[in-house]
């Protein structure tokens, strides 16, 4: 088997793989916990279940941030080590940033409208949240943009305050004296 052939089956082992082992956290979220989450702890919420969707949903631009502001700081030319210190540090984004998607995976109905089961309108079930709380996702998509918002406007009066010019401390120019080098105080003779 030639060299080029093996990369070629290496790389159709790895993807797949690489693809059942991120979504696998997301289905055993959801099937350990989904029900226990939006069936028990939403409605307990302080506030209820609509302010629990509103934490959820203001939480996926800081999960995000938490995981993607390490990695803007790795230059694997400049240092090895300290990039891979870098990406370590953003592990715990990742892994918060699943558990955001499974909590929000919990709630998705079956597309089809006959496989909505008995264990669907579970309490705690997909369609048993989507009936007691028809607009959950509005409420966390509106969450979601108000910190986007926020965090932009953030961003945007930080670069405007480092990009301000600081103030001279010099003095003004000093005028010219009477006494320069050229006797003329750095005025032209008349010709």
């Amino acid at each position: 088997m030639e060299k080029r052939d093996r990369g070629c089956a290496w790389g159709c082992l790895v993807i797949p793989g690489a693809f059942l082992l991120l979504l696998t956290p997301l289905l055993l979220f959801e099937w350990y916990w989904g029900h226990e989450l939006w069936g028990g702890l939403a409605p307990a919420w302080p506030g209820g279940a609509y302010v629990f969707a509103g934490t959820v949903g203001a939480l996926i631009p800081l999960v995000f941030l938490a995981w993607a502001a390490p990695l803007t700081r790795m230059d694997w030319k400049r240092s090895k080590p300290r990039s891979l210190a870098w990406a370590t540090a953003s592990l715990p984004g990742l892994v918060a940033g699943y558990l955001i998607a499974g909590a929000i995976s919990a709630t998705a109905r079956p597309k089809r409208r006959r496989d909505w089961d008995g264990d669907c309108y579970r309490e705690g079930g997909p369609c048993w949240v989507h009936v007691h709380y028809p607009w959950l996702w509005a409420v966390g998509l509106a969450a979601c943009l108000a910190v986007i918002a926020l965090l932009v406007g953030l961003f945007v009066r930080h670069v405007r305050r480092s990009s301000a010019t600081a103030p001279s401390t010099a003095g003004p120019a000093d005028d010219p004296t009477p006494r320069s080098p050229s006797g003329t105080g750095d005025r032209r003779p008349s010709v």
